[in-house]
């Protein structure tokens, strides 16, 4: 069974510091997740002088700064991008960024990264998806803000374009930050399952990492969260974000939810096999029976071990004469 792929969201968490970005990395490396996954984005390109701030944004930064100016202080430069891919590697980990305007887009090639992964404020960016298909990676495309067609309409862009269906992973997300448990609606893994027949993930924006383990229970390939040095931390994400402490606790329960899950296959396991013999049991007489003596209702019956004959060939020895003497407790052994 292939494992979960882990994605630890740094985000912007860095503050547009390339220190605090390695430490991040470090922390990633440390909890042993597949990939860190950064943010690539020209400010000026995503953000027109009158977006506002989201509402976690307004309470997580200062009023007197505006969405563009916030994202001016949270930019990082290509080289600054490719120092923490280096370091990444260095760190034996792997590196992964969304990238959020056509032209950074189009730095990909110097990345040569596994995944283009696709945010979901872009899920109806028609420009922006088309651009993405013609890079031919796997695509990630978070689906936070969108509904069954939204998604639809994604994947016919890229199918039309030439993506291979295979190709293309979901993740199933809540753009809320953080998002309230009862919104999370896990049971959204199955719907998009269902209906497009895709790898399916979820990208985490609750408090805690309960949501991400629930998910990967209920078959999630990937598993998308955010996380931060310390979520008191000036800036708009570290907040909704897990500390590295609760990083290290979601790998090492999501690895061990693996190892439950197991195979489609029932049958025992070479663990309970040995206790097959103590647990079953076998037909046994429970009074002294004769040569001769019928077995019936009152004289044999179902006790452990089972080394005798098998309770299933029970109503089949009524009736039937013994040919063996029994003590009460002996196992049956007779020829049906």
């Amino acid at each position: 069974m292939k494992k979960t792929v882990i994605i630890a969201e740094a985000g912007v968490n860095h503050n547009g510091s390339i220190t605090l970005a390695k430490k991040l990395i470090d922390v990633a490396s440390k909890a042993k997740v597949d990939y860190v996954k950064f943010q690539s984005f020209k400010s000026n390109l995503v953000l027109s002088k009158y977006t506002p701030k989201a509402e976690y944004q307004k309470k997580s930064t200062p009023k007197n700064i505006s969405a563009l100016e916030m994202g001016q202080k949270l930019e990082l430069s290509v080289k600054k991008h490719l120092i923490l891919k280096k370091y990444c590697k260095k760190k034996n980990v792997k590196y992964l960024t969304t990238f959020h305007d056509i032209k950074t887009l189009k730095t990909y090639k110097q990345f040569n990264l596994d995944y283009i992964k696709i945010g979901s404020g872009d899920i109806n960016n028609l420009p922006y998806l088309e651009e993405v298909s013609k890079i031919k990676k796997k695509i990630i495309l978070s689906t936070g803000l969108s509904n069954l067609k939204d998604i639809s309409n994604a994947i016919k862009i890229f199918l039309k374009n030439r993506v291979k269906k295979k190709n293309i992973i979901l993740l199933h997300c809540n753009s809320a930050y953080p998002t309230p448990l009862e919104d999370a609606n896990l049971n959204v893994l199955n719907n998009l399952k269902k209906k497009f027949n895709l790898q399916i993930g979820f990208s985490d924006h609750t408090e805690g990492i309960i949501a991400s383990l629930a998910a990967v229970s209920m078959g999630a390939k990937f598993i998308e969260k955010h996380f931060t040095l310390n979520k008191r931390l000036p800036g708009p994400d570290h907040k909704a974000s897990i500390n590295p402490k609760e990083l290290i606790e979601m790998v090492t329960l999501i690895r061990k939810i693996e190892k439950l899950k197991g195979r489609y296959i029932k049958k025992p396991t070479k663990s309970e096999l040995k206790n097959i013999k103590v647990v079953r049991k076998s037909i046994v007489a429970i009074k002294d029976i004769k040569i001769g003596e019928r077995f019936n209702r009152h004289n044999i019956f179902i006790k452990r071990p089972s080394t005798g004959m098998s309770p299933m060939l029970f109503k089949k020895l009524l009736g039937k004469k013994s040919r063996k003497t029994y003590q009460v407790d002996q196992q049956i052994k007779e020829k049906i």
